[in-house]
Order: structure tokens, then sequence, then C-alpha cells
């Protein structure tokens, strides 16, 4: 494939010169739409056998469609279908990405500090729409060609894929559900040392419920695994990641886990002493943390 255009943009023109929906590709094709989302976010590129069945499928809407025009270029795939591909624009300049104000500074701290949070992770995080009990999800941290860090969490048939954000002490998340493109954002307490090992922040949410309710509450990271440095050996372990169970055990949440996830908060825990006012993750109570070159300190 063309290597200057990314599959998932390919894709993403190619549904919509056809008006058609990421849902009902996944049904057309008989997979799961979560593997679609995968396509789409650019977590992963479709199986031979995969390629072949949308091939075909997309040949049945624009006859003489073939294996070979997915090697085109943006603007030659563009060209098969007679549309243009899309350029975001704003006061008549093309922009890529999302145009967040200190960008330069995230790019900055990531080149120097991004290494700090590269690798595989698990979250363990209370549930709002199943009160009491505890979840994860599994994922991976790594740099992108863009100098960003690229951000994967999910399963149970769901992914969030954005960016990791570094700045100021502090790690910010901005994750998308690549289904519903449901955006989340996440806040942790970073590390000093070298090698983060686990990382406590808040999530803010619409939670998965009827009414979609904005949400915040806990939620901790912790390092499962580091990078092998083979983009595509990454991608098949992250893979097999998503695959798991996420329900939490007692091995995998321990009461003190849990403990910290559920708070008492409010203006009666503030006044007893049992709590804060607020939801905080302060420094005090952090348990993040990470690990010097040598692995002799941690802190």
């Amino acid at each position: 494939m063309h290597a200057a255009t990314p599959f998932s943009e390919k894709l993403d023109l190619v549904l919509k010169a056809l008006s058609m929906s990421r849902g009902r590709l996944a049904a057309e094709l008989g997979v799961d739409k979560s593997l679609v989302g995968r396509w789409a976010s650019g977590a992963v590129t479709p199986s031979a056998h995969n390629l072949e069945n949308l091939t075909r499928l997309v040949a049945q809407r624009r006859p003489g469609f073939t294996m070979l025009d997915w090697d085109r270029s943006l603007e030659g795939l563009a060209q098969v279908f007679g549309v243009k591909p899309a350029e975001p624009q704003t006061n008549g300049a093309v922009v890529e990405g999302l145009p967040l104000p200190g960008m330069d500074m995230v790019r900055m701290v990531t080149e120097r500090r991004g290494a700090t949070y590269e690798g595989f992770w698990r979250s363990t995080r209370p549930s709002i729409a199943m009160p009491g009990e505890i979840f994860h999800d599994y994922g991976m941290i790594r740099r992108s060609a863009d100098g960003l860090l690229r951000f994967q969490m999910g399963g149970s048939g769901l992914l969030f894929d954005g960016w990791l954000m570094p700045v100021e002490g502090q790690v910010f998340a901005i994750l998308f559900d690549t289904v519903g493109q449901t955006p989340v954002f996440l806040v942790f307490n970073g590390v000093s040392l070298h090698k983060a090992v686990q990382l406590d922040g808040l999530i803010l949410a619409a939670a998965l419920n009827a009414a979609r309710t904005p949400s915040a509450y806990p939620v901790v990271l912790e390092r499962i695994g580091d990078l092998t440095g083979d983009p595509e050996t990454d991608d098949e372990h992250c893979a097999e990641l998503l695959k798991l169970d996420t329900a939490a055990t007692e091995d995998t949440a321990p009461q003190a886990m849990r403990k910290h996830l559920i708070r008492d908060i409010g203006p009666a825990a503030a006044a007893a002493g049992t709590g804060e006012l607020f939801l905080l993750s302060t420094w005090a109570s952090s348990l993040s943390k990470g690990l010097s070159v040598d692995g002799r300190l941690q802190g």
C-alpha cells in the first residue's frame, strides 16, 4: 500500500464515497464492528483474507475496483471514486489533526520524556453502569510518526484511540471510541524517573448507560509489558491484549486497589475526615510511580 497514506484514511474515503457506515460494512463483511473500528483508527490493518473480502464488496459498488487500488495515493484513490480527499480548513489553511493550543510544548516534552510512557498497559477502573464492579482495559502507548504518543485502550468490543500528552508533571489524554466516536478525557499524575510503571488519575467521560451520564471516576494504569521495537509484532500483541477478559478479579484488583478506586467523597466525608470534598487525585495519595534506568530507584 502507498506508504504515505495510512490504510485508515483510505478506508474512510471509500466509506464516505459509498455512503456506507462502519456498522454496515461490518455486517456485510460478517466481522465484528470493533474490528472495523480498529481498521478505521489505524490500530490494525485488515488481514489478507479480510482485505480480499473488503475489495470484493467495494467492487460490487464500484465496478473495476481491485486490490491494486489500495496501493494508490489518497488523491489517486479519490479519483477512482470521483471525489476529493477531505481537507479540513481553518481561516483558509489546511490543518492536520486537532489544532490544540500548546501542542509545541507537548511535542517538546514528548521528545524528551515520551519513552517514559511507551509500553503495554492495563487500566483498572470502577464501573458507572454496574456500581461496585471493577473492570480493566488493555492497550498500548507508542510514539507515532508525528512525534506524539499514540494511546490505544479497549476491551469488550470497544477500542478507544487517541493521544497521551505529558505536560508540566502531569499526563493528559484524549481518546475517542472508534465505533461511537465518543470522547474520553484522562488526567494522570506523571512520574519523574526514567520509566513509568504505574499511573494514577481521573477519567471524565459519558457513562455507558442509557442516559450517557457525564461522569468522573478514578483510574489506575499499570505497565504490563515493554515494546519490542518491531511495530508489526507490537501491533499483534496489542490486538491479543484487546481480546482479554475485562472483568477484574481479587488478584488483578485487590482490596487496596478497590478502596483507592471507590472512595467516600462529599460534604459528610470531608466533615468526618474520612474523605475529600471533591474527587481528587492528589500527590499525597497518588499511586503513580516509576523506575530509574538501572531499576534501583523507585518513586
